[in-house]
């Protein structure tokens, strides 16, 4: 039997984004089943298939698996085609009411993978010029409103939208969310139209923004091997003088320790070379980072700790901010203000809904 660990995982997806020809052979059917799953927790399905794929005839997959993986992935590249119209879409709206765009993160970083529909996606990010007051006027219908977006409900076509007025979630620290504001929406300013009929900013902004996102993830709920790869095909496409003026920024915009961490997890899993690394890769935030990862899977959505109850996780919740205080504790601290500042804000919603959590009632928050 082949060993259950990690490394298989990492070899399945590495063949699957053609970064390596190597798979051990006889893997058997509960090795399969656990690959599988490893896949939907990272929300990897559609890529990993890619892998499968070059396996058939080779590897021998239970059929119930090999039936569903299948399924999965076509409607994974189904999904990915309808994101790509309605990306374009919202571009040609906003264009006619005189806005310049940029969309972000997922369609915008899946053009970049070897196949360009296997990329797991969510909802669609598009930044609108004109800041918070002006790109809110636009909106038509109900929107969450939150620090640096407008979060639309689905659509007629189950397709849900962020419209940035900010270009990023940003830092806790006001120090450095500060600097990374303003170097954001001056390197924003860099778009170009794709061949998919969307405008996609430079590689030089989604390196910054991506990891500063990133980065807030960690330190809140969790990230997963979906944000690794991104980052991946994000650096293949970048040149050395962008890799050079990200790397000169690092610390002054307050991401020096996470981009160490990344650069770790992304040689240990896709065996990143040293000349495409923002900066020195540290080994002891990284194996950090990548535990994480692995444990909690996309976004932290499997970790042990979403499955308390409500005492208990925020028990859990405190336990794990003080340790992530040694990963950026500047970070951490002003993370506790701003949660502590909620709590308080929000406390007459809490007494009035019977609550203590709100976490069903966004809107609130």
């Amino acid at each position: 039997m082949i060993l259950r660990d990690n490394e298989l995982f990492y070899q399945l997806l590495r063949l699957s984004l053609g970064l390596s020809q190597e798979f051990p052979d006889g893997v058997n059917a509960d090795d399969w089943r656990w690959l599988y799953q490893m896949a939907v927790r990272q929300s990897l399905v559609g890529v990993c298939y890619q892998g499968v794929c070059q396996l058939s005839g080779k590897q021998q997959l239970p059929v119930d698996i090999a039936m569903q993986w299948t399924c999965e992935a076509e409607t994974i590249k189904g999904l990915n085609e309808l994101l790509y119209q309605e990306a374009a879409r919202l571009t040609r709206e906003f264009s006619e009411k005189g806005r310049q765009t940029a969309i972000l993160k997922g369609q915008a970083n899946a053009r970049l993978y070897p196949e360009k529909y296997a990329r797991q996606p969510g909802d669609i990010d598009i930044w609108v010029e004109g800041g918070r007051e002006s790109v809110l006027a636009l909106i038509d219908g109900e929107a969450i409103v939150a620090y640096h977006h407008a979060h639309l409900p689905k659509n007629e076509k189950g397709v849900e939208v962020e419209i940035h007025f900010r270009p990023s979630s940003g830092h806790f620290s006001p120090i450095t969310n500060r600097r990374l504001q303003q170097w954001l929406e001056q390197e924003i300013q860099h778009t170009e139209l794709s061949p998919e009929g969307f405008y996609v900013p430079s590689v030089r902004f989604a390196l910054v923004m991506q990891l500063a996102h990133i980065q807030r993830h960690f330190l809140g709920e969790g990230v997963g091997l979906r944000q690794v790869c991104d980052y991946y095909w994000l650096l293949q496409n970048a040149t050395d003088d962008d890799r050079q003026c990200v790397s000169a920024q690092l610390r002054r915009l307050g991401l020096l320790h996470a981009a160490g961490a990344l650069m770790w997890v992304l040689a240990e899993v896709l065996h990143l070379p040293k000349e495409q690394m923002l900066c020195k890769p540290g080994s002891y935030r990284g194996e950090w980072m990548l535990r994480e990862i692995m444990a909690g899977g996309n976004f932290g959505r499997y970790a042990k700790r979403t499955q308390l109850g409500v005492w208990r996780r925020v028990a859990q919740s405190k336990r794990r901010r003080l340790q992530l205080m040694r990963f950026n504790a500047s970070e951490i601290l002003w993370q506790e203000l701003f949660y502590w500042k909620r709590i308080v804000r929000t406390l007459h919603i809490r007494i009035r809904l019977r609550s203590i959590s709100l976490r069903d009632y966004p809107e609130c928050v």
